[in-house]
Formats: C-alpha cells, sequence, structure tokens
C-alpha cells in the first residue's frame, strides 16, 4: 500500500504531491519517480519541436502523424479514379468517397 510522498521538481525546486495512486499507476507500468511537477513536465513537453506529440504513448494526447500516405485505385462501383488511405488488395472492392458514402447508407 502506498501513501502520499511529497517530492521536490528538479526544475523549479518547488514541491509536488506524488499520490498513492500515482505511484501504484507508475509502478505498475515500471516507470520511475517523476523527478517534475505537473507544471515544469507540460512546459518541457510543450517545449518540443514536435510539441510532445511524438511519443503517442501514455499522456500524449492527441498527435499528428503528419500527411497520410494515400494509393491511387478506381472505385469498384463507379469506376472513377480515386486515391485510398490503405494500398488495395486484389480481389476486394475499393470505393471512392460518394460510393462509399452511399453504401453505407450517409
Amino acid at each position: 500500500m502506498y501513501t502520499d510522498k511529497i517530492l521536490v521538481c528538479v526544475d523549479c525546486n518547488q514541491q509536488f504531491v506524488f499520490t498513492a495512486s500515482e505511484q501504484d499507476f507508475y509502478a505498475q507500468r515500471g516507470f520511475s519517480e517523476p523527478k517534475r511537477c505537473g507544471a515544469c513536465r507540460s512546459a518541457r513537453k510543450a517545449a518540443r519541436p514536435d510539441g510532445g506529440a511524438a511519443s503517442g504513448g501514455y499522456g500524449s494526447g492527441g498527435y499528428d502523424r503528419g500527411p497520410r500516405e494515400m494509393f491511387p485505385a478506381t472505385c469498384s462501383k463507379c469506376g472513377k479514379s480515386t486515391e485510398v488511405p490503405f494500398r488495395p488488395t486484389t480481389g476486394k472492392p475499393v470505393y471512392c468517397s460518394d460510393c462509399f458514402r452511399s453504401s453505407r447508407g450517409e
């Protein structure tokens, strides 16, 4: 069983509470104790060139993957040339956005 701990931030030297539930969470995932308070962790993450989005791990919030790779295809329903966000597979139908929407009843 854990009890709340007072830690000192290595950046701002302010005390912050490392709660019992946070300690349990960190221990379950094999993380070490935090060295920075929440405000300094957030500031440090925001200062990264990628805005803190590169890790994609716990606590990263939304992230931008950059432009999605698109692949040329021909719609199986109307025959129109289109692009899709996946590599088309032989034998499986591919639809343009209009035909895809109409097949889903939108």
